[in-house]
């Protein structure tokens, strides 16, 4: 599942039969400290979700499974309205780098 803020929606006068009924939003990616990363996509949405909303959303298969028994021919899908977010993100220690070692030349003169 991935993070995605609706900001838009997708209206079409014709489209595959199996996709009748389905809405259509533009998702734009977030990270969990829901900051946009990658291209904004296309997701049919399973629900209800408006514009501004932070969401979460499927690929693959599993985009078709809120669907069921129906198989819309869909490749993402919003699955999920987010609440709330709590992300606590740990400090990593970086460790002392080995002092350099010298060695002496094994020339001999």
């Amino acid at each position: 599942m991935y993070f995605g803020r609706v900001v838009g929606s997708v209206w079409c006068t014709v489209k595959h039969p199996a996709m009748t009924g389905c809405r259509m939003l533009v998702v734009q990616p977030v990270t969990p400290e829901l900051q946009n990363t990658g291209k904004r996509l296309i997701c049919t949405d399973s629900t209800g979700a408006g514009a501004g909303e932070l969401v979460y959303w499927v690929r693959g298969k599993e985009a078709s499974f809120p669907f069921h028994p129906a198989e819309p021919p869909v490749d993402a899908t919003v699955v999920g309205i987010v609440d709330e977010v709590h992300v606590q993100r740990t400090l990593l220690v970086q460790a002392k780098a080995p002092a350099p070692v010298h060695r002496k030349s094994a020339r001999k003169s």
